[in-house]
């Protein structure tokens, strides 16, 4: 017999606030919800409080993507406690006056992390756009970050590009605000499942809120001549490259050449597209906790 909890009847968008004020706690799929002013630069943050010893897990989204996509990798971690914010100008995040870069973001997010009570230090997990933000704070903040998840991700300029006909559909952000245009051009863009299973594009667009105004060109903007090659050899984390054979936004080399470059690298390769995390949640959630919890001599 099911449950009569009114709880069990709402859809998972739909948010319980614990208080009426604009920066209380709020809950949206097991997640707890909050407006942090750091600066004069509101975050929308997104915690999910787990019983697992080891350090939360920081996610960073990708291009244009709200905390709420995230949320069935999130719940399938179960135990691991997952931090995640909305990049400024994206879902919850008003976009900032002017551009900013990938060190930038960092320390926001460092003061972001000081502020929330994490003094300690964070794993980090970044999917495409935000993997290139992961690959940065793991770079400037490497006490800070113990171990690092690059999924669906490229070391920035200098990589192994999408065919024009995919990258001519994510110059903008229409695949966001306009739901009949995902479904059209989902499948081609994203590969995978997603070209399988229609259901799952409608799924996705159910959870989507589209980038603010000048949000998305500011992320645009961020990456425009980054790169992390001269650099990605320094990196100390356990790192864990994590891509889909069938990625049609970032090829796959791009995943071969960051567990190249990285000295303590595994390359984990799945059956899948660019949004593995979601569409194959179950799947991947396991194999980033065994890594979150395999010891290495630096933990010591």
């Amino acid at each position: 017999m099911r449950s009569a909890n009114a709880s069990d009847e709402m859809p998972c968008l739909k948010v319980t606030r614990m208080r009426e004020m604009d920066k209380s706690p709020e809950f949206v799929c097991g997640m707890q919800i909050q407006t942090i002013d750091l600066d004069g630069q509101a975050l929308r943050v997104g915690i999910r409080h787990g019983s697992d010893v080891s350090p939360p897990l920081l996610i960073f989204n990708g291009i244009g993507a709200n905390l709420e996509l995230v949320e069935p990798f999130a719940a399938a971690l179960e135990d691991v406690e997952v931090i995640i914010f909305d990049i400024p100008g994206v879902g919850g995040s008003p976009a900032p006056a002017a551009p900013y870069r990938f060190s930038t973001l960092s320390v926001l997010t460092d003061k972001l992390l000081s502020r929330l009570g994490y003094e300690g230090p964070v794993d980090v997990l970044g999917v495409s756009w935000g993997g290139a933000l992961a690959q940065q704070f793991a770079h400037l903040y490497p006490v800070r970050c113990r171990r690092l998840i690059l999924a669906a991700t490229s070391p920035g300029v200098v990589m192994v590009p999408a065919k024009l006909s995919v990258l001519s559909k994510l110059i903008g952000p229409r695949r966001y605000t306009d739901p009949a245009y995902l479904q059209k051009i989902g499948a081609e863009i994203y590969g995978g499942a997603y070209r399988r299973d229609p259901a799952l594009l409608m799924e996705h667009s159910r959870h989507i809120q589209a980038p603010r105004g000048r949000g998305y060109i500011y992320q645009l903007l961020a990456a425009w001549g980054w790169s992390s090659l001269p650099w990605l050899g320094t990196l100390r984390q356990m790192t864990l490259v994590m891509h889909g054979n069938d990625d049609p936004i970032v090829p796959l080399s791009n995943a071969k050449i960051l567990a190249a470059r990285i000295r303590n690298a595994t390359l984990y390769v799945i059956d899948d597209g660019h949004l593995f995390l979601i569409a194959r949640a179950k799947d991947v959630a396991p194999v980033v906790r065994r890594f979150l919890r395999q010891e290495s001599s630096s933990d010591a």
